[in-house]
């Protein structure tokens, strides 16, 4: 490939079993790595003895703000303050992504209500949702400001009708302040409780309760290895999480027909967002790569210096350009994959999308870029990470929602099921469980 090689290329089938696996892993062995690990669990310990003044003193030693033990929540005149004067095009564009997100979440639910089914004479099944009692919402702060994240977690959560909710995110850093575009979203949600905290201690706080603090049944949200490792271990305290959501992560599988300034403009979407993100071109050809990689050095110019670091970081450590002999193979492996975000630009991509397995979200042509579903198209855009999309989805009002099964038997229905009942009750040698058959006359 001809300079200036802003793309690393890789030919999927020569490389090495170490480095495919490395590729597929990102910076999931980060996350999950025993010391930070270890570091996140002396953080719970803490809170755990010292409670909001483990919270203030960890603000103070990793994010440099210093905020007393009674200061962590931040007061309702500086939410009022912040959305009071906050740049009018900006409140607009927040409530444009609130009634997209929130049109999305309720479409979602009303297509899953609570059902019933005869399955046999006598035999009823069915389901009722009911929604968790409280959430904890991440919203990160270091690398940028994030109030399109409490959009994408705070109205899931509100529309699933969680009664309690507390926002957790770092004041900006070098300072005191919460981003006042988080704030001026959170008052627009009706959301009051937040907490300004260290990512990790914070989300110890929700997870394991202090003085000022209630203990919350779930928490969600994307965030540094850090904070992903804190919801991590959330789950040994009993608190659920939606795993992993960090670093970001994004593939674009392409073909010849791909419009290669929008194509490379999509590729670094997810690329700015840090130095561990990854930005998969996935093709097959190699012509696009290089046209790509061309225009790529056009527009990463343009970006602000510390973007565009982040962005040749992603197109090379964990991403680039993967070429594949067929377009059947390249979406092959763009399944195996299961990124975060994935982007069909092929000539056909409701085809191409039938081919494919995992993905945390599917945006279908080059007029349904990632930056739009970031932002205000109203689809998840907290999204599992690490291939997690292969067991997981993305955080919506279902997130926030338990599912019980509901049975309603007659008595021939019972009698019905009784001889299968009995017949592994005795068989797995639970008396008392055929007894409660046998009670009533069957068997």
């Amino acid at each position: 490939m001809t300079r200036p090689n802003v793309l690393t290329l890789r030919r999927w089938r020569e490389l090495d079993p170490a480095e495919q696996a490395r590729i597929m892993g990102r910076a999931t062995a980060t996350i999950l790595d025993p010391k930070l690990l270890a570091q996140i669990g002396e953080i719970y310990a803490d809170v755990a003895a010292r409670g909001d003044q483990a919270v203030a003193d960890a603000t103070a030693k990793w994010d440099k703000a210093t905020i007393r033990a009674d200061q962590l929540l931040v007061s309702q005149a500086a939410i009022d303050e912040a959305h009071a004067t906050i740049d009018p095009a900006l409140l607009e564009a927040i409530r444009v992504a609130i009634a997209q997100v929130r049109a999305f979440n309720e479409a979602q639910l009303a297509a899953s209500p609570d059902w019933r089914r005869e399955t046999r004479p006598g035999v009823v099944v069915g389901e009722r949702h009911h929604p968790i009692p409280s959430a904890g919402l991440f919203v990160p702060c270091g690398k940028g400001s994030f109030p399109s994240v409490l959009v994408m977690i705070g109205v899931p959560a509100l529309v699933a009708g969680v009664k309690e909710i507390i926002v957790v995110v770092p004041p900006v850093p070098g300072s005191d302040r919460v981003d006042p575009g988080v704030l001026a979203t959170a008052r627009e949600l009706g959301i009051t409780r937040i907490l300004r905290a260290n990512g990790p201690a914070g989300i110890a706080a929700v997870v394991l309760g202090t003085e000022t603090i209630g203990r919350v049944a779930k928490v969600v949200g994307p965030g540094s290895p850090a904070v992903i490792a804190a919801q991590v271990l959330a789950q040994l305290h009993g608190v659920g999480t939606n795993m992993l959501c960090g670093p970001s992560e994004s593939l674009v599988l392409a073909d010849d027909s791909a419009d290669i300034v929008r194509l490379t403009a999509d590729l670094l979407n997810e690329a700015e967002h840090g130095a561990d993100s990854a930005a998969l071109l996935v093709t097959d050809s190699l012509k696009v790569v290089e046209a790509v990689d061309a225009e790529m050095a056009r527009q990463i110019a343009a970006l602000p210096e510390e973007r565009a670091a982040y962005a040749r970081s992603a197109l090379s450590e964990l991403g680039g350009a993967f070429l594949f002999d067929t377009i059947d193979e390249a979406t092959a492996f763009a399944g195996d994959y299961a990124p975060e975000h994935l982007q069909i630009a092929t000539r056909d991509p409701e085809a191409t999308m039938t081919r494919l397995t995992y993905a945390g979200e599917v945006l279908l042509g080059q007029n349904s870029p990632v930056s739009a579903a970031n932002f205000v198209i109203g689809v998840p855009a907290t999204l599992p990470t690490g291939g997690f999309a292969r067991i997981n989805g993305g955080v919506t009002a279902r997130t926030f929602m338990t599912t019980a099964s509901v049975a309603s038997l007659t008595e021939d229905g019972l009698r019905s099921l009784a001889p299968a009942t009995l017949a592994l009750a005795d068989h797995e040698g639970f008396p008392a469980h055929a007894n409660a058959l046998r009670i009533r006359g069957m068997g």
